[in-house]
């Protein structure tokens, strides 16, 4: 006889979507990519915030609109496949696997990093702190859903504080001529710039993915994306500007690290070392909330096959997909490895994930276009805004540059794995 399956725990609140949002949103690039895009555009890099700040809402509103009307584990995944079927579905799955197991590294190394700037540490310690963060994370997951969004609400209001303890205390040290030139290279290192700022916007899609077990989705979603998009821009825009205002990019090391930089400002030789022990906490924020949701793609995938489906299993004590999320756990050891091997840079470590991130929303929002065309009580507005999300996308794809290789050759290997599966199936 076989028992019914284990079902994952509907507990997230409004607070906990904020909080989710805001971690999965906030946290990385707010440490870092301000100064990389500043680095690489200048003050112009200003305009590139301003660009996709403004930009995210219509994102953020399609896919929790998606997410409200049918709330099911895998979010861009389960659109794909209700919109185009099983291998546009498959191969989104396997973008978002290159994704997080490429991303989830670079975003921990981000966290070492600081700490690196701020005190004498090797380059295999740094390594091994990066791993000891996402290792933190998955045990946190591996408590349940409830523990984790405990967590997240405890670490966005320390998240929150910091950057606006920071932003108020490092206008005194800003300075207009610091704006001059304001495009010293151009307009087109604006839009390299905005291929690394799209990072920082990424997450919006990441609470879809645990639609499932949310209390009230048709409530909750519409309410805790307005109250998340107007906090997330209005901070990054105000971190861009100190950092351009007082040139914090520009100092030794600094790209790496210009928010110690703009802190130690303020706090002289203790900024540096505070900022580099918060920052541990808030990618560890970042961390949490992506292998929550992306442990739910991975289980969504293998539950129609697309992954092995002992990926599939859920843990009848603590109601998470728990194979799913030790898959993820041992998947990112070999990046470490590589990094550790090849000294990858941060630019390029980062760019990788974010070309298998720009085409998931572009198979997202062509996904979402065709669902709600055919829905005739969606709203006018809902039916517009898709469009707007993907032209936007379509542009940035081209920045990402040779970095593209690696999610074209994940949707090769995708589509060679679906096909193999069906034809084993059609054999059995």
């Amino acid at each position: 006889m076989v028992s019914e399956p284990e079902k994952l725990r509907k507990a997230i609140k409004l607070r906990h979507a904020v909080a989710l949002y805001a971690s999965s949103v906030l946290g990385s690039g707010v440490l870092i990519l301000p100064g990389l895009a500043a680095r690489i555009s200048g003050p112009g890099s200003i305009l590139a915030w301003i660009l996709l700040s403004l930009a995210s809402y219509p994102f953020a509103f399609t896919f929790a609109s998606l997410s409200a009307r049918r709330p099911e584990s895998g979010g861009v995944y389960s659109f794909t496949k209700e919109a185009f079927g099983g291998a546009a579905s498959i191969v989104t799955g396997w973008l978002f696997a290159l994704w997080v197991i490429t991303g989830a590294p670079a975003v921990a190394l981000i966290a070492a990093s600081y700490l690196s700037y701020a005190f004498p540490l090797s380059h295999s310690e740094t390594l091994l702190i990066g791993f000891g963060i996402i290792l933190a994370a998955f045990i946190v997951n591996f408590r349940g859903i409830v523990i984790s969004t405990k967590v997240q609400l405890a670490v966005i209001v320390s998240i929150v504080a910091l950057l606006i303890a920071t932003i108020i205390a490092s206008t005194f040290f800003v300075k207009l001529q610091n704006f001059t030139p304001f495009l010293p290279q151009g307009i087109l290192p604006v839009g390299t710039a905005a291929a690394l700022i799209f990072w920082s916007y990424l997450g919006y899609e990441n609470v879809s993915n645990v639609a499932e077990e949310f209390e009230n989705p048709k409530r909750d979603f519409s309410r805790s994306i307005l109250y998340s998009v107007i906090l997330i821009g209005a901070l990054y825009i105000s971190v861009a500007f100190v950092t351009i205002g007082t040139h914090a990019y520009s100092a030794s090391g600094s790209s790496i690290a210009s928010f110690a930089v703009i802190l130690s400002h303020v706090l002289g030789e203790y900024g540096a070392a505070g900022t580099a022990i918060l920052a541990v906490f808030i990618i560890f924020g970042t961390v949490n909330a992506y292998t929550a949701g992306m442990s739910r793609v991975f289980y969504a995938v293998s539950k129609d096959g697309g992954f092995p489906r002992s990926l599939a299993h859920i843990n009848p004590k603590t109601r998470v997909p728990s194979n799913a999320l030790l898959a993820l756990l041992f998947c990112t050891i070999p990046l470490f490895v590589v990094y550790y091997f090849f000294a990858v840079n941060l630019e390029t470590a980062l760019l990788i994930p974010s070309g298998a991130a720009i085409l998931v929303y572009v198979i997202a929002l062509i996904s979402g276009i065709k669902i709600l065309r055919r829905d005739k009580q969606a709203h006018a507005r809902l039916k517009v805004l898709p469009w707007i999300s993907l032209v936007i996308s379509v542009i940035v794809v081209p920045f990402v540059g040779i970095w593209l290789l690696p999610s074209i050759a994940a949707m090769a290997c995708a589509l060679v794995y679906f096909n193999l599966r069906g034809r084993l199936t059609g054999n059995a």
